[in-house]
Formats: C-alpha cells, structure tokens, sequence
C-alpha cells in the first residue's frame, strides 16, 4: 500500500496575463513535503515563493499543475490552512484574545464562550503573547502583533500552517525573539509550516528542509538541502554546528551563481 503524502505540488505553473503578453511567473515547481516537516522556500524577490504559497492556501489557482493535499486535489482556501502574512492583519477595534476568538468561532462553532476564550488565551500565551490579551492592537508593538497573528492561525489548529515572511517589518531582535518563538509553538504539535523568506539565516535556523527557488520569470526549484540540526534547537547549536558555514555558503552561492539552472525533477 502507498502511503499518500500529506502536501505534493506537482507541475505548479502560474502564469499572469499582461498587456505584454503572458509572464510566467512560475514553472512547474514540484516538492514532496512530509507530515511535521518545517520547509522554508528561500530566493530573490519576485522569484515567486508568494506566489507558490498562495497557491497552497487556495488563494490563487495555478494554470497548471496542482497541489495535493493528503491525497486530493485543493484549488480553495479551507480551515485545514493557516496563513501569517508580513504584516499583521488584526481588527483594530478588537482585543488580542477578540481577534483570535473570532476566528476560533469561525471554526470550532460548537465550543462555548467560557471554552472559547480559554482556547485563545492558551495560543495566545504559547505564542507568548498572554499579556497582551485584553490590549488593542494600537497599544502592542509590530512584533507583539505579529505573535498575535500567529496564535490565531496556531488556534485554528490547521493541517498546514503557511507562512509568507512573517518577520520581514521587524527589527532584527524582535526578528531572533519571534523565531524562538515560533519554534517553540512549533514544537507543540509539529504541524507542516510552509514559510517563505529571503533571510538565510533564518531558514537554516527553523527548516529541516530549504526549498531553493531560481530567479523569475519562469522561476522553478533549483535544489533542496536537507538541513542536519537536530530537534529541539538551540540557536547556539546551530551556528556552532561544523555543517552551518558550508550550507550558508551553498545556500549563498546558489543564490548569486547558479539561480538560472534546470528545473529539479
């Protein structure tokens, strides 16, 4: 009997209509992505890694190809995803636990209000955000939002969590606080993360794979590495790791080098 893989994106392809002609953003992209894997999809701006995790949140079609799901074919958005975008969207005239609660009602209608409340302050304190329950979202900092964001979509208890450069707008401490953070709340349940970022050193440090784009147009996966750190993770460990140098250096070189070669089959 096959085992069927919880995420497959197989010949994703996406092509955008322009007054130049059709621009074909990206060309059939093809991973197998396992269940509790933390993938990060790295590469230059406009190389189309928001445009692949759109598509697995439902939130665009591909021309062609598709992304499967636990064995089917999805093309909409459903409560088995998550996502966290750059910044975060959070009803301003809501308190953090109103925001995450209205999500939460959104999927888990059966639940009371007592019950309800006590499943948003247990995400809100695991993405270490508790303190912050009764605040408005004007008197958090962007960092303290953006944890906000993340224990809404954490209480959903999605099947995939998608995430699309969720640290882009912080500050590089806030940035290290908030990748602790989400690890740490990663490691709760080990549901499948799909996040997308430039930062290198970010996906060496949260991945156990990086998925590798080509620049665009027709941008498409040009290599996976399987990272060798192991779980749970110190961010010492990692940097002091004798493998950490020469992936960041591959990772790097790949990135001003060889950003133009084959698609990977």
């Amino acid at each position: 009997m096959s085992i069927i893989c919880p995420l497959e994106l197989t010949g994703l392809t996406k092509v955008f209509p322009t007054d130049a002609g059709p621009f074909v953003a990206v060309k059939n992209v093809n991973v197998r992505i396992q269940r509790s894997e933390f993938i990060c999809i790295v590469g230059h701006s406009g190389c189309g890694k928001s445009t692949v995790l759109s598509i697995i949140a439902g939130l665009q079609r591909a021309t062609e190809g598709g992304v499967v799901i636990n064995g089917r074919e999805t093309i909409e958005p459903g409560s088995d995803r998550a996502v966290v975008f750059q910044t975060p969207s959070l009803l301003p005239w809501l308190t953090a636990r109103q925001n995450v609660d209205l999500a939460v009602r959104q999927k888990f209608r059966t639940l009371s209000f007592s019950e309800r409340r006590a499943h948003a302050l247990r995400y809100l304190a695991l993405a270490n955000v508790g303190d912050a329950a009764d605040q408005l979202p004007a008197e958090m900092s962007l960092g303290m939002q953006q944890c906000v964001s993340l224990a809404r979509a954490l209480a959903l208890e999605p099947e995939l969590l998608l995430l699309d450069e969720p640290f882009s707008m912080l500050d590089s401490l806030t940035r290290l606080d908030l990748q602790d953070t989400l690890l740490r709340a990663w490691e709760q349940d080990r549901k499948i993360v799909v996040m997308v970022t430039h930062d290198v050193d970010e996906a060496l440090y949260l991945a156990d794979r990086i998925v590798l784009m080509t620049d665009g147009p027709a941008a498409h996966v040009g290599d996976i590495l399987t990272l060798p750190f192991v779980r749970p993770r110190e961010r010492r460990e990692v940097l002091e790791h004798p493998q950490y140098r020469r992936l960041r250096q591959s990772i790097i070189d790949f990135l001003e080098n060889h950003s133009k070669q084959l698609p990977r089959t």
